[in-house]
C-alpha cells in the first residue's frame, strides 16, 4: 500500500508539524444513519464498515461529526480500525484518545466536520492517519493552542497538543475565518 499525501485544503498554510525524531452507532454510520460520503462508492455500501476493515483496507474511510451521536460513531470507528491495523492495547487507546479530542474539537469549536480514517504504510511498517477537518472560524494562534494549558472554555487544556504527544506525526492547517484540518499519524511498531 502506498502512502497516500495529505489533501489538505487548497492555501491552507502548514502551521504546526510534528514528525518521529527516529526513522451515530458502533455500525460506523453517521448523523443520518450513514457513513459520510466516499467518491465513487454509495453511502451504505457493505464496504464502510471499519469492524470489517473493508473500507480501510480500499481507502479512507470518513464519518461526519456533527453531533454527540458522531462522536460516539467515531470513537467505535477508530477503535475498530486500531484492531484492524494491528495495534496493541496501549497504542489503540493512545489513537482513540487524540482522535476524541479532534474530534470532539472540531464539533464543539468547528461546528461540525469530518473524520477520516485511512490504513497506511512506509518502509514495511502499517499506520492509521487520521484526518479530522471542519469549516469553523479556524485557530487565531496555532502555537499558542498547541500549548498545554491552553483552554477556551472549561477543559484542562490538554487539547491540541495533549493529541499531538499520543501520535507519531502531527500537522495543523488553518487559517481565520477557513477552517481547521488536523493530519495526524500513529505508526505500528509491533
Amino acid at each position: 500500500m502506498a502512502l497516500r499525501s495529505e489533501r489538505l485544503a487548497p492555501g491552507a498554510e502548514l502551521v504546526a508539524q510534528r514528525r518521529p525524531a527516529a526513522g451515530g452507532d458502533p455500525d460506523g454510520h453517521g448523523a443520518a444513519g450513514r457513513p459520510a460520503g466516499h467518491p465513487g462508492r454509495g453511502a451504505g455500501a457493505p464496504d464502510d464498515d471499519p469492524s470489517t476493515g473493508g473500507s480501510l483496507q480500499d481507502g479512507p474511510a470518513r464519518y461526519d461529526v456533527a453531533s454527540e451521536e458522531d462522536l460516539l460513531t467515531a470513537r467505535h470507528a477508530v477503535r475498530a480500525a486500531t484492531v484492524a491495523a494491528g495495534f496493541g492495547l496501549v497504542d489503540q487507546t493512545r489513537i482513540v484518545t487524540a482522535a476524541s479530542e479532534l474530534a470532539r474539537n472540531a464539533y464543539v469549536h468547528g461546528g461540525g466536520g469530518v473524520l477520516e480514517l485511512e490504513l497506511v504504510a512506509r518502509a514495511g511498517r502499517r499506520g492509521l492517519r487520521l484526518t479530522v477537518e471542519d469549516h469553523g472560524p479556524g485557530i487565531p494562534d496555532v502555537e499558542k493552542a498547541l500549548a498545554d494549558g491552553f483552554t477556551t472554555g472549561t477543559g484542562l487544556g490538554h487539547g491540541l497538543g495533549g493529541a499531538r504527544r499520543l501520535m507519531h506525526e502531527f500537522q495543523v492547517r488553518s487559517a481565520p475565518g477557513e477552517g481547521t484540518t488536523v493530519v495526524a499519524t500513529r505508526w505500528n511498531d509491533r
